[in-house]
């Protein structure tokens, strides 16, 4: 499961990469310091995409990764899995430039870096929650079965969608069952850092 992933996405490369799916960028607290961050841990703020106000407008907030936790031992829910579920609601887009796997039994673990073969960045099917009781805003990462280029290292993968299924994705009508699959053979590039 990924517990830790980097975005160094600029805000011309949301405009210029949502733009050319045909959906407008907007961000309703105004554009956000978007700091370059190598490696996001679960509870840190991150960058989210949602849908916005307009028909394809699509809105950029930072929320807190990890739903609240089921109770008060246990930790903030960071991926979920989608087999078995529906998606009606809450559906967002969880931009990155990497994800971690780690591999071993014994610390320190091996570390792997996973980049999107030929894009700078992707997005990653996740959903968002509404504050709730003093909790904030927050969101969760998405997991299935892995593709062939995770496989090898682990037993489960993040949701990586295609661009051209964004909008889909953002849109609770449409079936996630058409949306949600194993990332192909060579379109993810593994790298071990550690």
């Amino acid at each position: 499961m990924c517990n830790s992933y980097g975005v160094t996405v600029s805000w011309i490369d949301y405009l210029d990469g949502l733009a050319a799916q045909g959906l407008r960028l907007s961000a309703p607290d105004g554009v956000p310091n978007l700091e370059p961050t190598e490696s996001l841990w679960p509870t840190d703020r991150a960058p989210i995409l949602r849908p916005g106000g307009a028909p394809r407008e699509v809105e950029l907030v930072q929320m807190r990764w990890g739903f609240r936790p089921p109770h008060a031992k246990a930790g903030p829910i960071i991926n979920l899995r989608s087999e078995g579920r529906r998606f009606t609601r809450g559906r967002c887009l969880v931009p990155a430039s990497w994800f971690f796997e780690f591999t071993g039994t014994r610390s320190p673990k091996s570390k792997w870096r996973f980049t999107r073969t030929g894009a700078p960045w992707f997005c990653i099917a996740g959903l968002w929650r509404p504050a709730e009781e003093a909790f904030p805003e927050s969101f969760t990462l998405l997991t299935l079965e892995p593709g062939p280029d995770v496989a090898r290292l682990h037993h489960r993968q993040i949701a990586i969608l295609e661009p051209a299924q964004w909008a889909d994705w953002l849109d609770p009508r449409v079936p996630w069952e058409t949306l949600l699959a194993p990332s192909p053979e060579g379109s993810l590039t593994a790298v071990q850092i550690r």
